[in-house]
């Protein structure tokens, strides 16, 4: 079986990616906590701080889904907000993809799955650290598909608000969390499996001639106003 790389593999999106690439793929987790249910192989880091591992073979994907959420309004924001926000969506995940670059070029036709925010493409209040560090990831994916086409493909999930330990505080209630899905056309705020499918999908040979592309994948916040 070829083996993924899942960057942030612990909790939440990362967490439903591991459990649906694990009958395809054998996955290799990298996180800072320990993941649920068994992988092939697993590396304790924290991807700002440590060395990271060295791994032998050849990797048909990378997945790097550490997640962050900054809301604050533009006033209260201070500089390392933004400062921290980039180093963990943008810095982290070019160290990894630095780091196992020729891991990805020895598999010949391998997939790297990054991700962005709804808030890159529409304009939302409170959201300027979110849509600042994201959007320098969509740059990336860009830049890097280009460069490392044919042989390794790059894209990016663009999420709406999704159910995972991130968001608890948006929806402790019911009110708040019937006002949040009402925003989105498919009226519901989006589960990490919505997440992890698509990231499965863009890692599978069935996105073959998919690259530098952004998928959103935020029922229908970006486009539909219904």
């Amino acid at each position: 079986m070829a083996k993924v790389l899942i960057v942030g593999a612990s909790k939440g999106v990362g967490a439903a990616i591991v459990t649906l690439a694990r009958p395809e793929f054998e996955v290799i987790a990298l996180s800072r906590t320990q993941p649920q249910g068994d992988v092939a192989e697993f590396h304790l880091c924290d991807v700002l701080t440590d060395p990271l591992p060295s791994i032998d073979e050849p990797l048909a994907g990378l997945v790097y889904c550490p997640g962050s959420i900054i809301l604050k309004p533009f006033k209260n924001l201070q500089c390392q907000d933004f400062v921290g926000d980039l180093e963990l969506n943008l810095i982290g995940a070019v160290r990894c993809l630095k780091h196992y670059q020729s891991n990805l070029q020895r598999a010949h036709s391998a997939s790297v799955v990054l991700f962005s925010s709804v808030a890159v493409q529409i304009g939302m209040p409170y959201h300027a650290v979110a849509a600042a560090s994201k959007g320098a990831v969509e740059g990336l994916v860009r830049a890097l598909a280009a460069e490392w086409a044919p042989t390794i493909r790059v894209n990016a999930l663009a999420p709406s608000l999704t159910e995972t330990g991130l968001s608890e505080r948006l929806l402790a209630d019911d009110r708040k969390r019937q006002a949040l899905a009402s925003r989105h056309p498919m009226k519901r705020v989006g589960l990490p499996d919505d997440i992890a499918q698509a990231a499965l999908f863009l890692l599978s040979e069935k996105s073959s001639w998919i690259t530098g592309q952004v998928l959103h994948v935020d029922g229908g916040l970006s486009t539909l106003k219904i």
